[in-house]
C-alpha cells in the first residue's frame, strides 16, 4: 500500500513544525546542490525560518554575484515589458494625438483670420468672444509693465535726485573749506610780512653846541631834508666862571 499525499497546510504543533522545517530544509539544499552538479546550473538558495534565522545556499563563492545577475536579468525583463508596452499605448496615442494637433492648427488659422469659410455663425462668434478676451488680458498685461517701467522711472529718479543733492552738499563744503583755507593763509601771509619790516630810520644827528664869546650858547637841529623848514633852539645863557673871563679878555 502506497504512501498518501501529505496535505499542504500550517502545522499547528510547534514542535512538529519546527522538526519538518528541519527536514524539509536539508532536503532542500540537498536537492539544490545535485541540481547544481547534474546540470551545471548556478544556484542560489535563501530560507529565513520564522525566528528569522538565514539558511543560504550557492554553487558560486560570493552569494552578491549570482544576485547581481538575478537583478540584472530582471531589470532587463522589466524594462522589455515596459517598453512593450509603452509601444502599445503610442500605436493608440499615435492617432488621438495627430487629431488634437489638427485641432490646435485650425484654431490658431482661425485666430489669425484665416480658413473662416466653414465656420457657422455661432462659431464665428465664439472665436470674437475669444479674440475679445485675449485682446483685453494682453492690454491689461501692457497696462502693468507700463506701470511697472513707470514705477522703476520714478524711483531711479528720486535716486538721482538725492544723489544730487548729496553732491550739492559736498561741493558746497568743500568750497567753504577751500574759503576758509584761503582767509587763513591771508592771515598767515599778513602776519609774516609784519613781523619782518624793517627798523625805522635813525633820528637825524644833532649839531654840536657852539659857544659864543659873549657867553651864549645857541644849538640848532636839523630835520629830515623832506621838511623845508628848520627848528632853531633859543640859545640858553651861560654864566662863565671869572678865570675863565680873564683868559678871555687876554
Amino acid at each position: 500500500m502506497g504512501r498518501g499525499r501529505v496535505q499542504l497546510k500550517r502545522i499547528e504543533n510547534k514542535i512538529s513544525r519546527q522538526v519538518t522545517f528541519s527536514k524539509r530544509r536539508t532536503g532542500l539544499l540537498k536537492k539544490a546542490h545535485e541540481i547544481s552538479v547534474l546540470c551545471d546550473a548556478e544556484v542560489a538558495l535563501i530560507v529565513f525560518s520564522t525566528k528569522g534565522k538565514l539558511f543560504e545556499y550557492s554553487t558560486d563563492s560570493s552569494m552578491e554575484r549570482i544576485l547581481e545577475r538575478y537583478e540584472r536579468c530582471s531589470f532587463t525583463e522589466r524594462q522589455v515589458a515596459n517598453d512593450s508596452e509603452q509601444q502599445g499605448n503610442w500605436s493608440l496615442e499615435c492617432p488621438k494625438l495627430m487629431t488634437r494637433i489638427e485641432i490646435l492648427e485650425r484654431s490658431l488659422r482661425n485666430l489669425a483670420g484665416e480658413d473662416l469659410d466653414p465656420m457657422s455663425l455661432r462659431e464665428l462668434q465664439h472665436l470674437e468672444q475669444q479674440i475679445d478676451n485675449g485682446l483685453k488680458r494682453v492690454r491689461a498685461r501692457k497696462n502693468q509693465l507700463y506701470n511697472q517701467s513707470i514705477s522703476e522711472l520714478q524711483k531711479k529718479e528720486r535716486a538721482l535726485h538725492e544723489q544730487n543733492n548729496m553732491l550739492s552738499k559736498k561741493v558746497k563744503e568743500n568750497e567753504k573749506t577751500m574759503a576758509e583755507q584761503a582767509n587763513w593763509e591771508q592771515q598767515n601771509l599778513g602776519q609774516n610780512q609784519t613781523s619782518f619790516m624793517p627798523p625805522p630810520p635813525p633820528p637825524p644827528m644833532q649839531s654840536l653846541p657852539s659857544l659864543t664869546i659873549g657867553g651864549t650858547l645857541q644849538t640848532r637841529e636839523f630835520m629830515n631834508e623832506d621838511e623845508e623848514a628848520i627848528a632853531q633852539i633859543q640859545p640858553n645863557t651861560i654864566q662863565i666862571p671869572p678865570w675863565m673871563l680873564r683868559h678871555v679878555n687876554e
